[in-house]
């Protein structure tokens, strides 16, 4: 109960100092992360967005020029979110294969705990709504790993291919994993989550 009521105070706590801008901004990205994994792109009109979030249709258009602009704004914020977590405990010096570990056990977590937000990274993987400049703005945040594989690659630990080809066959498998998760077909348990990991270090070094 002691808990309960901590995580409350500092919940309210963390809202106080937000402004009354910024949090009908945080509502409309709330909103439009529910609508669009729920129903889609295409169903998750600027009118409906401002409905859910308990804003005017109007005041939707203070804060974005579009629907497209909006969508760019939520994924670069939750592209940051996802980077920011996967980061959290990741040092440049640390060993290849450490260091890897670390940032991919970083991301099943996220993806695990932040099922909204991962939910949202995927659908807007598969869409046009996000542009090109968006895309390469998320990839800035994806840096530091981006720099490990590169290390690696350089020690003669991974192997010479595209960032792209790495990123599928490591990063990839655990949102499909994740969406299995969700449907009730699949149960990522602490093994699955540990084989899931080996496969994707086993798949990347020479």
């Amino acid at each position: 109960m002691f808990i309960f009521f901590v995580s409350l105070h500092q919940k309210n706590k963390k809202m106080s100092t937000l402004s009354k801008s910024q949090i009908k901004r945080e509502a409309l990205l709330k909103a439009t992360i529910d609508l669009v994994n729920n129903d889609g792109f295409h169903a998750a009109p600027m009118s409906k967005i401002a409905k859910i979030a308990g804003v005017s249709p109007g005041t939707i258009y203070l804060y974005f020029e579009n629907k497209q602009d909006l969508i760019n704004q939520v994924y670069i914020d939750v592209k940051a979110a996802f980077t920011q977590f996967a980061f959290k405990d990741y040092e440049a010096h640390f060993e290849v294969e450490k260091g890897f570990e670390n940032i991919w056990m970083n991301i099943a977590e996220f993806k695990l705990k932040k099922v909204d937000k991962a939910l949202f990274l995927s659908q807007c993987d598969n869409t046009p709504m996000v542009d090109e400049a968006s895309r390469k703005e998320g990839l800035k945040h994806l840096r530091p790993l981006l720099e490990l594989w590169e290390r690696g690659q350089q020690e003669g630990i991974i192997k010479q291919v595209s960032p792209y080809m790495l990123y599928a066959f490591t990063v990839y498998p655990i949102a499909f994993l994740m969406n299995m998760q969700q449907q009730k077909i699949y149960k990522l348990t602490a093994k699955n989550i540990n084989d899931a990991y080996e496969m994707a270090w086993n798949s990347i070094k020479i």
